[in-house]
């Protein structure tokens, strides 16, 4: 455990002392330190500092890097006699010099948008994840110790779904805080995106429109993409009626027309975008597998080296139906879950190399947490978004150790005969009429594990992340 007294200490000696600072403040991970004589603090020597990630110059403040701990950090700070102004949000250097708009930094702004608003949820999917874990180990497919009726099975099962059924509420709400949007009406646009007589009526294939305009219901739970970009696009919505709304109506009728104006472009046009590209995607794959020889084996690979970025922009859904289509037809699928499962096992591989790869003690024991949630209790999110996100060079990672894997499974002609579980139990899913394609998915999950392992450790992360954390929370 972090000595938070000792590196506030240690920082404060490194700056110049307490009388060197104006004043500090602290974000998510960073001290925000303002100084009288910007000359004395050392960025290798802090850097050195126990407990501290990284240390830079932005915008004429000096910030160290901390984790997520810098709140704590920041208290022992001000018992030192530090002045300080309390927590801030991460947007708040409007008044550095504007960058020219690149392909590059659109890219970031992106990707530091989907992290900054996903990383804050890493505590309850990691609790949420353990959840399952724990129901995994003591249910019928591990030790056996209860059935699925049991009391506390039960509890543990509504634990694990309140952490992700609720997810667009969540996310909507840090979303919207991470942009710039009145942070409850993110939530509440998240709320309606599962609320009960929504998803019924996806349930029942009931036809609905909002205000005339045709829209298709879905259960949106556990999702991700379609409140992301409900927010994304409620920024500049809220944003120009505030400019022209009078003060004296701003309260009710800001957010009011906001919801008005948003919630018809979020369910008939955004929320849906998934499942209607799901659907091309589904039907291009479809195409490509069938086909044979060496192109349904550069397909199985394209297929399982996307896998996850499939998951997280909620298309996979559209592909598992036309995958159960084939169960119903022949009884078995040798392409769509064979890429998903298999897929798996890469992913596998990648956190185990993360774990051992990374030197920090704060994130090798959180890569080894997010392992374990997911090899036993099948629950990948927490490594998706509270490692992949941060350390961008996994995602690479991953679609190489993917494809390896897919186009090893396609070539020794591996088939799936079951829809199976999301942990390591997935494998028992390739045994049919005796041993099925089991020895041959053995040997593709091995691959896959290996791959991820190899490559992440060798490219899933500079020198400099290794050191000091992810750049995307040093800027």
């Amino acid at each position: 455990m972090a000595d938070n007294k000792q590196i506030a200490q240690d920082v404060l000696a490194a700056v110049g002392g307490a009388a060197n600072v104006t004043s500090a403040t602290h974000c998510m991970t960073r001290l925000r330190l303002n100084l009288k004589d910007q000359s004395v603090p050392n960025d290798d020597k802090v850097k050195k500092i126990k407990g501290v990630l990284g240390a830079q110059w932005s915008g004429g403040q000096y910030q160290v890097i901390i984790g997520q701990n810098v709140p704590k950090v920041y208290d022992e700070l001000a018992k030192l006699g530090v002045t300080g102004n309390g927590a801030i949000d991460e947007n708040l250097d409007p008044t550095l010099p504007k960058e020219k708009m690149t392909l590059k930094r659109v890219g970031n702004a992106v990707l530091n948008y989907l992290s900054g608003s996903m990383v804050p949820l890493i505590p309850v999917l990691m609790c949420a994840g353990l959840f399952r874990t724990i129901q995994t180990i003591l249910g019928p497919t591990f030790l056996n110790l209860l059935d699925d009726t049991n009391n506390f099975m039960v509890l543990l099962n509504m634990l694990f779904n309140a952490g992700f059924y609720f997810m667009p509420i969540y996310l909507g709400f840090n979303a919207a805080k991470q942009i710039g949007v009145t942070p409850i009406l993110g939530a509440f646009m998240g709320g309606i995106l599962i609320e009960p007589s929504f998803v019924q009526m996806a349930t029942d294939g009931t036809t609905f429109s909002v205000y005339g305009i045709p829209c298709t219901p879905m259960s949106y739970s556990s999702t991700v993409a379609p409140i992301l970009l409900t927010v994304a696009v409620m920024y500049p919505i809220e944003k120009t009626i505030k400019k022209f709304m009078p003060d004296v109506l701003t309260t009710v009728f800001t957010p009011f027309i906001t919801m008005v104006i948003t919630v018809p472009v979020s369910l008939c046009l955004l929320a849906p975008l998934g499942s209607w590209l799901g659907n091309g995607l589904a039907d291009l794959f479809n195409t490509l597998g069938s086909t044979g020889s060496i192109v349904s084996v550069l397909a199985c690979g394209l297929l399982t080296a996307i896998y996850l970025p499939i998951v997280v922009t909620g298309m996979h859904a559209t592909l598992y139906n036309l995958a159960y289509a084939s169960f119903a037809t022949i009884g078995y699928d040798s392409f769509i879950l064979v890429a998903f499962t298999i897929g798996l096992w890469a992913v596998y591989g990648v956190e185990l190399g993360a774990w051992l790869r990374l030197r920090n003690r704060e994130e090798k024991s959180q890569a080894f947490g997010f392992l374990v949630s997911n090899v036993i209790g099948g629950v990948g999110e927490p490594f998706i978004y509270g490692m992949m996100f941060r350390y961008r060079r996994l995602w690479p990672c991953y679609c190489a150790a993917g494809f390896i894997a897919g186009a090893v499974a396609s070539i020794l002609h591996v088939a799936v005969y079951a829809p199976g579980s999301s942990n390591l139990l997935n494998i028992i899913t390739f045994i049919g009429n005796g041993p099925g394609t089991l020895p041959a998915a053995i040997v593709s999950a091995i691959v896959g594990v290996v791959a991820g392992a190899i490559i992440t450790w060798f490219f899933g992360f500079t020198k400099d992340e290794l050191e000091n954390g992810p750049v995307a929370e040093r800027v």
